[in-house]
Protein backbone atom coordinates (compact mmCIF):
# COMPACT_ATOMS: atom_id res chain seq x y z
CA UNK A 1 0.00 0.00 0.00
CA UNK A 2 1.78 3.27 -0.57
CA UNK A 3 2.01 6.02 1.84
CA UNK A 4 -1.16 8.14 3.03
CA UNK A 5 0.82 11.62 1.88
CA UNK A 6 1.57 10.44 -1.32
CA UNK A 7 -2.10 9.81 -2.29
CA UNK A 8 -3.43 12.86 -1.17
CA UNK A 9 -0.80 15.25 -1.28
CA UNK A 10 -0.27 16.36 1.97
CA UNK A 11 1.33 19.55 1.77
CA UNK A 12 3.77 20.78 4.47
CA UNK A 13 4.03 25.09 4.88
CA UNK A 14 7.33 25.13 6.18
CA UNK A 15 6.13 28.10 8.39
CA UNK A 16 7.41 27.16 12.19
CA UNK A 17 6.28 28.93 15.24
CA UNK A 18 8.91 28.61 17.83
CA UNK A 19 9.30 29.08 21.45
CA UNK A 20 10.53 32.89 21.55
CA UNK A 21 12.15 33.30 25.17
CA UNK A 22 12.24 37.49 25.13
CA UNK A 23 7.86 37.24 25.27
CA UNK A 24 8.16 37.80 29.25
CA UNK A 25 4.67 38.73 31.69
CA UNK A 26 4.76 39.91 34.98
CA UNK A 27 3.80 37.87 37.57
CA UNK A 28 4.18 37.67 41.28
CA UNK A 29 7.11 36.72 43.35
CA UNK A 30 7.14 35.51 46.89
CA UNK A 31 9.81 34.43 48.52
CA UNK A 32 9.11 30.94 50.69
CA UNK A 33 8.00 31.46 54.63
CA UNK A 34 6.30 34.34 55.93
CA UNK A 35 9.40 35.26 58.26
CA UNK A 36 11.56 35.94 54.52
CA UNK A 37 8.58 38.27 53.66
CA UNK A 38 8.73 40.25 56.71
CA UNK A 39 12.58 40.28 56.52
CA UNK A 40 12.55 41.91 52.52
CA UNK A 41 9.65 44.24 53.80
CA UNK A 42 11.74 45.12 56.80
CA UNK A 43 14.73 46.02 54.78
CA UNK A 44 13.08 48.17 51.96
CA UNK A 45 11.47 49.78 54.79
CA UNK A 46 15.16 51.06 56.07
CA UNK A 47 16.19 52.42 52.82
CA UNK A 48 15.82 56.35 52.96
CA UNK A 49 13.41 58.28 50.36
CA UNK A 50 16.51 59.44 47.97
CA UNK A 51 17.43 55.76 47.88
CA UNK A 52 14.05 54.47 46.98
CA UNK A 53 13.13 57.32 44.29
CA UNK A 54 17.13 56.38 42.64
CA UNK A 55 16.44 52.15 42.84
CA UNK A 56 12.80 52.26 41.46
CA UNK A 57 14.12 54.53 38.59
CA UNK A 58 16.54 52.24 37.76
CA UNK A 59 13.74 49.19 37.59
CA UNK A 60 11.68 51.21 35.18
CA UNK A 61 14.52 51.92 33.57
CA UNK A 62 15.93 48.46 33.25
CA UNK A 63 12.45 46.86 32.26
CA UNK A 64 11.38 49.50 30.17
CA UNK A 65 9.17 48.66 26.81
CA UNK A 66 8.95 44.92 28.36
CA UNK A 67 5.93 45.42 29.83
CA UNK A 68 2.68 47.43 29.96
CA UNK A 69 2.09 49.77 32.65
CA UNK A 70 4.59 47.74 34.82
CA UNK A 71 3.88 50.90 37.66
CA UNK A 72 -0.37 49.33 38.37
CA UNK A 73 1.66 45.67 38.65
CA UNK A 74 3.76 46.77 41.20
CA UNK A 75 0.86 48.62 43.10
CA UNK A 76 -1.35 45.98 43.22
CA UNK A 77 1.80 43.59 44.55
CA UNK A 78 2.20 46.27 47.32
CA UNK A 79 -1.55 45.88 48.09
CA UNK A 80 -1.32 42.24 47.65
CA UNK A 81 1.08 42.52 51.02
CA UNK A 82 0.62 45.12 52.53
CA UNK A 83 -1.26 43.44 55.30
CA UNK A 84 2.39 42.14 56.40
CA UNK A 85 3.80 45.64 57.36
CA UNK A 86 4.22 46.29 61.14
CA UNK A 87 2.27 49.53 61.22
CA UNK A 88 -0.45 51.86 59.46
CA UNK A 89 2.15 54.67 58.43
CA UNK A 90 1.62 55.62 55.03
CA UNK A 91 4.20 55.27 52.74
CA UNK A 92 5.06 57.56 49.96
CA UNK A 93 4.31 56.18 46.17
CA UNK A 94 7.94 55.78 44.94
CA UNK A 95 8.22 53.10 48.21
CA UNK A 96 4.97 51.46 47.58
CA UNK A 97 6.21 50.58 44.19
CA UNK A 98 9.66 49.41 44.84
CA UNK A 99 8.57 47.47 47.76
CA UNK A 100 5.86 45.97 44.82
CA UNK A 101 8.71 45.17 42.41
CA UNK A 102 10.86 43.55 44.64
CA UNK A 103 7.66 41.26 45.45
CA UNK A 104 7.31 40.52 41.50
CA UNK A 105 9.37 38.87 38.64
CA UNK A 106 8.99 38.07 35.16
CA UNK A 107 8.48 35.10 33.37
CA UNK A 108 9.34 33.70 30.55
CA UNK A 109 5.66 32.07 29.40
CA UNK A 110 7.27 30.32 25.87
CA UNK A 111 10.83 29.70 26.60
CA UNK A 112 10.82 26.02 26.68
CA UNK A 113 7.97 24.82 23.99
CA UNK A 114 5.11 26.61 22.06
CA UNK A 115 3.39 23.58 20.60
CA UNK A 116 -0.45 21.60 20.51
CA UNK A 117 -1.89 24.03 18.26
CA UNK A 118 -5.83 24.59 17.69
CA UNK A 119 -7.76 26.53 14.69
CA UNK A 120 -11.22 28.29 15.28
CA UNK A 121 -12.45 31.03 12.86
CA UNK A 122 -12.40 34.45 14.55
CA UNK A 123 -14.93 36.50 15.89
CA UNK A 124 -13.86 39.25 13.58
CA UNK A 125 -13.86 39.11 9.81
CA UNK A 126 -13.71 42.67 8.71
CA UNK A 127 -11.23 44.08 6.90
CA UNK A 128 -10.03 41.00 5.20
CA UNK A 129 -10.30 40.46 1.04
CA UNK A 130 -13.10 38.33 -0.19
CA UNK A 131 -12.08 34.70 -0.03
CA UNK A 132 -9.81 35.06 2.74
CA UNK A 133 -10.54 34.35 6.62
CA UNK A 134 -9.19 35.40 10.12
CA UNK A 135 -8.75 32.49 12.80
CA UNK A 136 -7.76 32.41 16.15
CA UNK A 137 -4.68 29.94 16.43
CA UNK A 138 -4.37 28.71 20.55
CA UNK A 139 -1.36 27.27 21.71
CA UNK A 140 0.40 25.67 24.85
CA UNK A 141 3.04 27.60 25.72
CA UNK A 142 5.73 26.24 28.62
CA UNK A 143 7.89 28.21 30.19
CA UNK A 144 10.12 27.86 33.92
CA UNK A 145 8.86 24.85 35.80
CA UNK A 146 7.26 23.50 33.05
CA UNK A 147 4.07 25.47 33.53
CA UNK A 148 1.36 25.55 30.45
CA UNK A 149 -0.36 28.32 29.77
CA UNK A 150 -2.57 29.04 26.79
CA UNK A 151 -1.16 31.89 24.32
CA UNK A 152 -3.26 33.15 20.79
CA UNK A 153 -2.11 34.63 17.77
CA UNK A 154 -4.30 35.70 14.74
CA UNK A 155 -3.45 34.63 11.45
CA UNK A 156 -5.22 34.79 7.47
CA UNK A 157 -5.53 32.32 5.00
CA UNK A 158 -6.30 32.89 1.90
CA UNK A 159 -8.15 31.57 -1.36
CA UNK A 160 -4.73 30.07 -2.46
CA UNK A 161 -4.22 28.82 1.30
CA UNK A 162 -1.40 31.06 1.95
CA UNK A 163 -1.33 31.24 5.58
CA UNK A 164 0.07 34.59 7.13
CA UNK A 165 0.27 34.29 11.22
CA UNK A 166 0.51 38.43 12.03
CA UNK A 167 3.43 39.40 13.75
CA UNK A 168 2.74 38.74 18.10
CA UNK A 169 3.22 42.35 19.83
CA UNK A 170 6.18 42.51 21.99
CA UNK A 171 4.20 42.45 25.23
CA UNK A 172 2.30 39.72 26.94
CA UNK A 173 -0.50 40.57 29.67
CA UNK A 174 -2.31 38.28 32.11
CA UNK A 175 -6.24 39.22 32.39
CA UNK A 176 -8.09 40.42 35.04
CA UNK A 177 -9.63 38.69 37.87
CA UNK A 178 -13.57 39.52 38.00
CA UNK A 179 -14.00 39.70 41.52
CA UNK A 180 -17.94 40.25 41.53
CA UNK A 181 -18.07 37.05 39.13
CA UNK A 182 -21.38 35.37 39.66
CA UNK A 183 -22.34 31.54 40.59
CA UNK A 184 -25.68 30.21 39.89
CA UNK A 185 -27.04 27.87 43.29
CA UNK A 186 -28.65 25.33 41.46
CA UNK A 187 -25.19 24.36 39.27
CA UNK A 188 -22.95 25.15 42.38
CA UNK A 189 -24.93 22.49 44.33
CA UNK A 190 -25.06 19.72 42.11
CA UNK A 191 -21.52 20.35 41.81
CA UNK A 192 -21.20 19.77 45.45
CA UNK A 193 -23.43 16.71 45.41
CA UNK A 194 -21.28 15.51 42.71
CA UNK A 195 -17.84 15.91 44.12
CA UNK A 196 -19.60 14.69 47.45
CA UNK A 197 -19.53 18.15 48.98
CA UNK A 198 -23.67 18.36 49.14
CA UNK A 199 -25.12 17.86 52.59
CA UNK A 200 -27.16 19.35 55.27
CA UNK A 201 -24.14 21.94 56.02
CA UNK A 202 -23.56 23.02 52.65
CA UNK A 203 -27.59 23.32 51.90
CA UNK A 204 -27.47 25.48 54.87
CA UNK A 205 -24.90 27.86 53.71
CA UNK A 206 -26.16 28.11 50.47
CA UNK A 207 -29.78 29.25 51.79
CA UNK A 208 -28.09 32.22 52.87
CA UNK A 209 -27.40 33.12 49.41
CA UNK A 210 -29.87 34.59 46.37
CA UNK A 211 -30.12 32.35 43.46
CA UNK A 212 -26.99 33.94 42.63
CA UNK A 213 -23.71 34.83 44.41
CA UNK A 214 -20.25 35.89 44.32
CA UNK A 215 -17.21 34.37 46.06
CA UNK A 216 -17.32 36.98 48.53
CA UNK A 217 -20.58 35.93 49.42
CA UNK A 218 -19.83 32.76 49.53
CA UNK A 219 -17.33 32.83 51.77
CA UNK A 220 -19.02 35.09 54.38
CA UNK A 221 -22.41 32.43 54.14
CA UNK A 222 -20.05 29.11 54.55
CA UNK A 223 -18.38 31.33 57.49
CA UNK A 224 -21.80 31.93 59.36
CA UNK A 225 -22.63 28.70 59.44
CA UNK A 226 -19.50 27.20 60.46
CA UNK A 227 -19.87 30.03 63.60
CA UNK A 228 -23.13 28.18 63.80
CA UNK A 229 -21.87 25.09 64.18
CA UNK A 230 -18.68 25.88 66.34
CA UNK A 231 -19.19 22.58 68.22
CA UNK A 232 -18.17 20.85 65.08
CA UNK A 233 -15.50 23.07 63.75
CA UNK A 234 -12.72 21.04 63.20
CA UNK A 235 -14.71 18.61 61.49
CA UNK A 236 -16.24 20.99 59.03
CA UNK A 237 -13.64 23.59 58.24
CA UNK A 238 -11.96 20.94 56.13
CA UNK A 239 -15.37 21.02 54.14
CA UNK A 240 -15.46 24.79 54.25
CA UNK A 241 -12.15 24.89 52.45
CA UNK A 242 -13.27 22.07 49.83
CA UNK A 243 -16.05 24.25 48.20
CA UNK A 244 -14.51 27.48 48.50
CA UNK A 245 -11.73 25.60 46.53
CA UNK A 246 -14.75 24.47 43.77
CA UNK A 247 -15.72 28.07 43.61
CA UNK A 248 -12.02 29.19 42.79
CA UNK A 249 -11.85 26.60 40.31
CA UNK A 250 -15.15 27.90 38.43
CA UNK A 251 -14.35 31.67 37.89
CA UNK A 252 -13.98 34.17 35.15
CA UNK A 253 -11.05 36.26 33.44
CA UNK A 254 -11.11 39.35 31.41
CA UNK A 255 -8.70 41.09 29.06
CA UNK A 256 -9.11 44.80 27.93
CA UNK A 257 -10.56 45.81 24.81
CA UNK A 258 -7.42 47.33 23.51
CA UNK A 259 -4.53 44.51 24.54
CA UNK A 260 -3.88 42.48 20.55
CA UNK A 261 -4.98 38.94 20.92
CA UNK A 262 -1.38 38.16 21.38
CA UNK A 263 -0.81 40.06 24.47
CA UNK A 264 -3.64 38.17 25.91
CA UNK A 265 -2.40 34.90 28.40
CA UNK A 266 -4.22 32.44 30.34
CA UNK A 267 -1.55 31.72 32.94
CA UNK A 268 -2.90 28.96 35.75
CA UNK A 269 -5.32 30.84 38.17
CA UNK A 270 -7.67 28.47 39.94
CA UNK A 271 -6.18 25.48 42.34
CA UNK A 272 -7.01 22.93 39.94
CA UNK A 273 -4.26 24.19 37.71
CA UNK A 274 -2.02 25.35 39.77
CA UNK A 275 1.10 23.60 37.37
CA UNK A 276 -0.28 23.76 34.17
CA UNK A 277 -3.62 24.75 31.49
CA UNK A 278 -2.43 22.20 28.79
CA UNK A 279 -3.89 21.34 25.40
CA UNK A 280 -6.75 23.53 24.87
CA UNK A 281 -8.86 22.28 22.01
CA UNK A 282 -10.94 25.05 21.05
CA UNK A 283 -14.22 24.55 18.95
CA UNK A 284 -16.72 26.69 17.68
CA UNK A 285 -20.09 25.79 18.97
CA UNK A 286 -23.39 26.50 17.29
CA UNK A 287 -26.47 26.69 19.43
CA UNK A 288 -29.98 25.36 18.02
CA UNK A 289 -31.00 28.87 17.43
CA UNK A 290 -27.95 29.65 15.44
CA UNK A 291 -26.19 32.10 18.11
CA UNK A 292 -22.12 30.92 18.19
CA UNK A 293 -19.91 30.53 21.39
CA UNK A 294 -16.44 29.46 21.82
CA UNK A 295 -15.38 26.44 23.97
CA UNK A 296 -12.15 24.50 24.70
CA UNK A 297 -12.02 21.43 27.19
CA UNK A 298 -8.31 21.46 28.79
CA UNK A 299 -6.28 19.59 31.10
CA UNK A 300 -6.38 21.32 34.24
CA UNK A 301 -2.92 19.88 36.29
CA UNK A 302 -2.48 20.80 40.28
CA UNK A 303 1.13 19.42 40.23
CA UNK A 304 -0.17 16.06 41.20
CA UNK A 305 -3.59 15.07 39.55
CA UNK A 306 -5.09 15.92 36.10
CA UNK A 307 -8.37 17.02 35.64
CA UNK A 308 -10.50 17.68 32.51
CA UNK A 309 -12.18 21.52 32.07
CA UNK A 310 -13.73 23.67 30.37
CA UNK A 311 -13.68 27.18 29.27
CA UNK A 312 -15.86 29.42 27.45
CA UNK A 313 -15.64 33.10 25.76
CA UNK A 314 -17.98 34.72 22.73
CA UNK A 315 -15.37 37.50 22.24
CA UNK A 316 -11.74 36.06 23.25
CA UNK A 317 -11.77 38.74 25.72
CA UNK A 318 -13.78 37.51 28.87
CA UNK A 319 -13.58 33.28 29.65
CA UNK A 320 -15.47 31.53 32.57
CA UNK A 321 -13.33 28.90 33.42
CA UNK A 322 -15.72 25.73 34.67
CA UNK A 323 -15.07 22.67 36.05
CA UNK A 324 -16.41 19.61 34.74
CA UNK A 325 -17.95 16.59 36.89
CA UNK A 326 -19.83 13.06 36.41
CA UNK A 327 -18.45 9.77 36.27
CA UNK A 328 -17.25 9.41 32.61
CA UNK A 329 -15.33 12.94 33.22
CA UNK A 330 -11.73 10.86 33.79
CA UNK A 331 -8.24 11.17 31.76
CA UNK A 332 -7.11 13.67 29.28
CA UNK A 333 -8.25 14.18 25.67
CA UNK A 334 -11.92 15.74 25.68
CA UNK A 335 -13.36 17.02 22.14
CA UNK A 336 -16.83 18.87 22.03
CA UNK A 337 -18.61 18.49 18.84
CA UNK A 338 -19.28 21.67 17.78
CA UNK A 339 -23.46 21.51 18.22
CA UNK A 340 -26.09 18.89 19.45
CA UNK A 341 -26.66 15.44 18.25
CA UNK A 342 -30.52 14.57 18.60
CA UNK A 343 -30.79 17.09 20.87
CA UNK A 344 -27.57 16.73 23.29
CA UNK A 345 -24.05 17.49 23.65
CA UNK A 346 -21.73 15.00 22.33
CA UNK A 347 -17.77 14.74 23.48
CA UNK A 348 -14.99 12.22 22.49
CA UNK A 349 -12.52 11.19 24.93
CA UNK A 350 -10.26 8.74 26.07
CA UNK A 351 -11.34 7.35 29.47
CA UNK A 352 -8.80 4.90 29.97
CA UNK A 353 -5.63 6.29 28.21
CA UNK A 354 -6.08 3.39 25.31
CA UNK A 355 -9.33 3.79 23.53
CA UNK A 356 -11.67 6.41 21.67
CA UNK A 357 -15.14 6.81 23.57
CA UNK A 358 -18.09 8.82 22.69
CA UNK A 359 -20.11 10.52 25.62
CA UNK A 360 -24.03 11.88 25.68
CA UNK A 361 -25.10 14.77 28.29
CA UNK A 362 -27.95 17.02 28.52
CA UNK A 363 -25.90 19.73 30.91
CA UNK A 364 -22.88 20.83 29.45
CA UNK A 365 -20.84 20.82 33.02
CA UNK A 366 -21.87 17.07 34.09
CA UNK A 367 -21.42 13.73 32.23
CA UNK A 368 -22.27 10.49 32.92
CA UNK A 369 -22.28 7.91 30.29
CA UNK A 370 -19.57 6.55 27.79
CA UNK A 371 -19.16 4.59 25.31
CA UNK A 372 -16.13 2.76 22.93
CA UNK A 373 -16.46 3.51 19.58
CA UNK A 374 -12.74 2.72 18.55
CA UNK A 375 -9.90 0.63 19.50
CA UNK A 376 -6.56 0.41 18.41
CA UNK A 377 -6.16 -1.80 15.90
CA UNK A 378 -3.31 -0.35 13.04
CA UNK A 379 0.45 -1.14 14.39
CA UNK A 380 0.80 2.68 14.39
CA UNK A 381 -1.56 2.67 17.17
CA UNK A 382 -1.49 -0.67 19.28
CA UNK A 383 -0.25 1.46 22.49
CA UNK A 384 -2.77 3.78 22.22
CA UNK A 385 -5.33 6.41 20.81
CA UNK A 386 -7.17 9.74 21.15
CA UNK A 387 -8.55 12.47 19.00
CA UNK A 388 -6.72 15.58 17.56
CA UNK A 389 -9.54 17.78 18.18
CA UNK A 390 -13.34 18.45 18.13
CA UNK A 391 -15.15 16.77 15.21
CA UNK A 392 -15.33 18.45 11.94
CA UNK A 393 -18.84 18.41 10.52
CA UNK A 394 -18.75 17.21 6.34
CA UNK A 395 -21.53 16.69 4.29
CA UNK A 396 -19.65 12.51 4.48
CA UNK A 397 -19.86 12.64 7.92
CA UNK A 398 -17.89 13.92 11.19
CA UNK A 399 -14.18 13.96 10.49
CA UNK A 400 -12.08 13.53 13.37
CA UNK A 401 -8.47 13.59 13.17
CA UNK A 402 -6.84 11.10 15.94
CA UNK A 403 -3.46 10.73 17.30
CA UNK A 404 -1.71 7.21 17.35
CA UNK A 405 1.10 5.93 19.23
CA UNK A 406 3.19 2.83 18.00
CA UNK A 407 6.62 1.63 18.37
CA UNK A 408 9.16 3.70 20.36
CA UNK A 409 6.07 6.02 21.34
CA UNK A 410 6.19 7.57 17.93
CA UNK A 411 3.22 9.39 17.43
CA UNK A 412 1.12 9.66 14.32
CA UNK A 413 -2.03 11.29 13.10
CA UNK A 414 -4.67 9.55 11.95
CA UNK A 415 -8.17 10.61 10.84
CA UNK A 416 -11.71 8.72 10.90
CA UNK A 417 -14.99 9.30 9.55
CA UNK A 418 -18.44 9.40 11.82
CA UNK A 419 -22.14 9.05 11.09
CA UNK A 420 -23.52 12.43 11.10
CA UNK A 421 -26.66 11.13 13.03
CA UNK A 422 -25.00 8.51 15.33
CA UNK A 423 -21.55 9.62 15.94
CA UNK A 424 -20.93 5.80 17.52
CA UNK A 425 -20.82 4.34 13.77
CA UNK A 426 -17.28 4.60 12.65
CA UNK A 427 -17.95 4.61 8.67
CA UNK A 428 -14.42 5.29 7.79
CA UNK A 429 -10.87 5.47 8.96
CA UNK A 430 -7.53 5.81 7.31
CA UNK A 431 -5.53 2.59 7.22
CA UNK A 432 -2.02 4.09 7.50
CA UNK A 433 -1.25 7.67 9.02
CA UNK A 434 -1.94 11.28 7.93
CA UNK A 435 0.84 12.72 9.09
CA UNK A 436 3.98 11.22 11.26
CA UNK A 437 7.03 12.92 11.83
CA UNK A 438 9.81 13.28 9.05
CA UNK A 439 13.25 14.24 9.74
CA UNK A 440 12.74 17.87 10.46
CA UNK A 441 10.25 17.37 12.73
CA UNK A 442 11.04 14.24 15.39
CA UNK A 443 13.68 16.43 17.30
CA UNK A 444 12.56 18.31 20.51
CA UNK A 445 11.12 18.54 23.66
CA UNK A 446 9.18 15.07 23.04
CA UNK A 447 10.63 13.38 19.90
CA UNK A 448 8.67 11.37 17.38
CA UNK A 449 5.80 13.21 18.05
CA UNK A 450 3.12 15.04 15.48
CA UNK A 451 0.28 16.52 17.67
CA UNK A 452 -3.00 18.86 17.05
CA UNK A 453 -6.00 19.57 19.30
CA UNK A 454 -8.24 21.40 16.22
CA UNK A 455 -8.46 21.78 12.64
CA UNK A 456 -10.29 23.89 10.31
CA UNK A 457 -11.37 23.44 6.54
CA UNK A 458 -11.27 26.50 4.64
CA UNK A 459 -11.78 26.51 0.78
CA UNK A 460 -12.17 23.02 0.52
CA UNK A 461 -8.99 22.01 2.10
CA UNK A 462 -7.93 20.53 5.68
CA UNK A 463 -5.82 23.18 7.43
CA UNK A 464 -3.92 20.95 9.86
CA UNK A 465 -1.96 22.93 12.57
CA UNK A 466 0.57 20.35 14.67
CA UNK A 467 3.10 20.40 17.25
CA UNK A 468 6.91 19.07 16.19
CA UNK A 469 8.29 16.78 19.45
CA UNK A 470 6.16 18.84 21.75
CA UNK A 471 8.43 22.22 20.99
CA UNK A 472 7.51 24.00 17.88
CA UNK A 473 4.28 24.07 15.91
CA UNK A 474 3.40 24.85 12.03
CA UNK A 475 0.91 23.74 9.44
CA UNK A 476 -0.11 20.84 6.89
CA UNK A 477 -2.83 21.24 4.76
CA UNK A 478 -4.63 18.12 2.44
CA UNK A 479 -7.18 18.59 -0.31
CA UNK A 480 -10.86 17.41 1.68
CA UNK A 481 -12.26 15.13 -0.79
CA UNK A 482 -9.40 13.34 -1.40
CA UNK A 483 -9.24 12.72 2.16
CA UNK A 484 -12.77 11.73 2.70
CA UNK A 485 -12.63 9.46 -0.76
CA UNK A 486 -9.69 7.70 1.16
CA UNK A 487 -11.60 7.70 4.24
CA UNK A 488 -15.16 5.87 2.66
CA UNK A 489 -12.85 3.36 0.51
CA UNK A 490 -12.09 2.07 3.59
CA UNK A 491 -15.50 1.78 5.45
CA UNK A 492 -15.68 -0.03 8.69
Amino acid sequence: MPPQSAIMQIERTGIVLSPNRRRVVLRPFQPPGEDRMLRLIGRVCTLTEPEVDTLLSQVLTEFDGRHQKPEEFFDRRFLAIKGQLLTDTPLTRNRRLLMGAYFTQEYALESAALFNPSLVSHPDQSGIPSGTRRFVLSLRAVGEGHISSITFRSMTIDTELNIVVDEPTNFVTTPEFVPDSSYESALFRRKLIELGLGGAFTDEALALLDSNFTLEQLEHALQVTLRDHRMNHDELAPLVEQVIMLAKSNYEIEYAPDQNLSERLIFPFGPTESNGIEDARFVQFIDGNGTSNYYATYSAYDGKMVLPQLLETNDFLRFKMHTLNGPAIADKGLALFPRKINGHYAMLSRQDGEHLFLMYSDMLYFWHTKEIILKPTNPWEFVQMGNCGSPIETDAGWLVLTHGVGPMRKYTIGAILLDLNDPSRVIGRLQEPLLTPNENEREGYVPNVVYSCGAIIHNEHLIIPYAMSDYASTFATVPLNDLLSELLSYAC
